[in-house]
């Protein structure tokens, strides 16, 4: 009897693609799922009708007098904050209301101007920034810290409690605290203590001062 016969080329072995095929439409499937979810998580709040406004107060001690400005180019509804009186850097910043940080990390980048190098180079973005969730939609963000936020992401906290110093990191020319307000995706104008703030456009250099009614509540 004749053995079995070759031809000198590998014999080819069928095998089933259909299944990892299906597995990795499953897989691709689920991923997009989770990326939906993941953004529904993030939009879905923030198309909802807004609370009424927060009674904010101004983020800094309690009774000082602070100029609350703005300049060209700032952009509308931006309002920086300088103290009146006494040593700029690592004045406490409090958070203006209730809620939940959100964020408590760098925006772009640091730069080098410190209390002992106040010239050194300019960073980008924020710098040490802080935000806040206050329910409602109605958001606060704190930026160009000194140091890294004393609060965390998730972390509770009231009215008045402090989460930051005065410093200038990120793209910041001067210790200053740049604020704002935020009602959905909306930068709005600066409200403290019922009472708007007149801020509300870069037009034209803006400067006023204010007193800070951030004071511990009454037992």
């Amino acid at each position: 009897m004749l053995g079995p016969v070759t031809t000198g080329r590998p014999t080819r072995v069928r095998t089933h693609r259909r299944p990892r095929r299906r597995t990795l439409v499953i897989l691709l499937a689920l991923v997009a799922a989770a990326a939906v979810a993941g953004v529904a998580v993030v939009v879905v709040p923030m198309l909802r009708p807004a609370g009424p406004r927060p009674l904010f107060q101004m983020p800094v001690t309690c009774g000082e007098t602070w100029q609350l400005s703005t300049y060209p180019g700032h952009d509308d509804y931006d309002v920086d904050f300088f103290p009146i009186e006494g040593e700029s850097w690592g004045r406490p910043v409090l958070a203006s209301y209730g809620g939940t940080v959100t964020v408590a990390g760098i925006n772009g980048s640091l730069g080098g101007r410190t209390p002992e190098n106040p010239e050194g180079p300019r960073g980008r973005g924020g710098g040490y920034w802080v935000k806040i969730d206050h329910g409602g939609t109605w958001e606060t963000q704190y930026l160009h810290l000194l140091e890294p936020p004393l609060v965390t992401v998730g972390q509770k906290v009231t009215q008045g409690e402090q989460i930051g110093r005065l410093g200038s990191t990120g793209n910041s020319g001067a210790p200053h605290l740049h604020y704002e307000q935020r009602r959905g995706w909306d930068k709005v104008e600066t409200h403290f203590d019922g009472t708007p703030s007149g801020i509300t456009t870069d037009e034209e250099e803006q400067i006023l001062r204010r007193v800070s009614n951030n004071c511990p509540a009454v037992s």
